[in-house]
């Protein structure tokens, strides 16, 4: 599926919550691999306020694109962030949204 860049360069981002481990399987605890580069993935959760309006996305990162110490609060910067929806069956039901994924998150400081 397509992805589409996000452009934040009028946009304040700050984390909202800090970077946590993504999953690939809950049960066994497996973690989630980046498929190019195999480096561990990480969610963080970001705020971005823009024209006035503010979101809260929950963003896919590789540990190799962000330093230790993300705290909530923190302004940062956002590189290659992306967007691409996707779709799933699960136990009958259909499900769709929007993911997100960004190459590095930097201190904005």
């Amino acid at each position: 599926m397509p992805s589409f860049k996000i452009d934040l360069s009028t946009a304040v981002v700050f984390v909202a919550t800090a970077p946590t481990p993504k999953l690939a399987n809950a049960k066994t605890g497996e973690r989630a691999m980046d498929r190019e580069t195999g480096a561990p993935l990480s969610t963080v959760g970001l705020l971005v306020s823009d024209e006035g309006e503010g979101n809260l996305y929950q963003v896919t990162i590789p540990e190799t694109g962000f330093s230790e110490g993300l705290a909530p609060g923190m302004p940062v910067k956002v590189v290659g962030l992306k967007a691409r929806d996707w779709e799933n069956e699960f136990n009958g039901q259909k499900r769709h949204g929007i993911s997100f994924r960004a190459v590095a998150i930097t201190s904005a400081a």
